[in-house]
């Protein structure tokens, strides 16, 4: 039985989310690919717990959640942190589930790069250095003969990269359009069910924890943006970055809007489009019973194809589970063509 050691960094939501879906997981996939998964180093923003023997998943949960730090993980805690985690410990797989940094893509570059280097696998829920440093990323990976998979930081849960890629191969791509942002959904959803005013509905998906204290990626499009950079580049092979993509986001939309897009049959939208003519992120009109029609936190993609025609995707575009499930399958599919 091999044992593939794996340093977790960054231990928010997704982070703990990777925790908890190797603790379900790990059994079957022992029995079903002949490895054992091992968190051998896990590290918050400012401390971690590290131990070559692995660390108890439910463990760290509980760490973080009652005492606020992963200095405190019994035993193991240390206040260790950054690139020197990876130092710390010998290790297969670096899966990296940092804050999206949109400014320098920092600490995941940095991170990504050095585990890079050092011949290691990647898998991240990250969008910061991808949106920004794309080409970069996927060349050095290449040129370490590593994997590097990133299905979580476009649609959480939605499957998106690893299925156009593994089930569309005969099919080229012209556009992707889209939801990508599931907190701009369920704000959008509930002005359109309720009558509320955006400053009344963000309020009420703060207080609920599906906006940010801090909204402005979400509800200014720049989430969305970046997820249209990483579906540009690793769908349609366009060299873009941000700062290529045309942006607008959901603020300046009224109660009063959307009530006259209905009374017409329509939705107001935030849609992201994707093609080799147009990179874009903006509110539009969408009709009552397409598919662009999803409620809540749901995401959604349709992808133009030559042969295949239109397929369309949906899934939780948020949520801390949900995007781990797309960081595990990331990390099946290095399991499967390495091991």
């Amino acid at each position: 039985m091999k044992d593939i050691n794996i340093i977790l960094m960054g231990f928010g939501a997704v982070g703990k989310g990777v925790a908890k879906s190797i603790s379900i997981k790990k059994d079957k996939i022992q029995k079903e690919y002949g490895v054992n998964l091992k968190l051998v180093a896990v590290a918050d923003s400012s401390t971690s717990a590290i131990s070559q023997n692995g660390l108890d998943e439910e463990l760290l949960i509980e760490t973080k959640e009652t005492k606020g730090k992963l200095a405190n993980y019994p035993e193991f805690g240390s206040d260790t942190n950054g690139e020197d985690v990876l130092d710390a410990v010998d290790y297969d797989l670096l899966v990296e589930a940092t804050p999206t940094n949109i400014v320098d893509g920092e600490p995941a570059k940095s991170l990504t790069l050095k585990a890079f280097t050092g011949g290691k696998d990647v898998v991240t829920s990250n969008k910061g250095h991808l949106a920004l440093f794309f080409s970069q990323m996927k060349k050095e990976a290449k040129s370490n003969n590593v994997e590097f998979k990133f299905e979580a930081s476009v649609g959480g849960a939605m499957p998106i990269i690893n299925f156009a890629e593994e089930t569309l191969p005969s099919s080229s791509i012209s556009s992707i359009i889209g939801i990508l942002n599931g907190t701009t959904n369920y704000i959008l959803s509930r002005m359109t069910t309720e009558g509320s005013s955006y400053k009344n509905t963000l309020e009420e998906s703060q207080q609920l924890g599906i906006a940010e204290t801090d909204p402005t990626q979400d509800v200014e499009g720049v989430d969305a943006a970046c997820k249209t950079v990483i579906l540009a580049n690793s769908l349609l092979g366009i060299d873009a970055t941000y700062g290529d993509v045309e942006v607008e986001g959901i603020s300046k939309i009224t109660s009063e809007a959307i009530e006259l897009a209905k009374k017409e049959g329509y939705l107001i939208k935030l849609i992201a489009e994707v093609s080799q003519d147009i990179l874009k992120v903006s509110p539009r009109l969408v009709k009552k019973n397409s598919p662009y029609a999803v409620e809540g936190t749901l995401n959604m993609a349709t992808i133009k194809t030559d042969l295949a025609d239109e397929v369309t995707v949906v899934g939780k575009g948020a949520g801390s589970i949900e995007t781990a499930s797309a960081m595990l399958t990331d990390i099946i599919n290095i399991i499967k063509s390495k091991y």
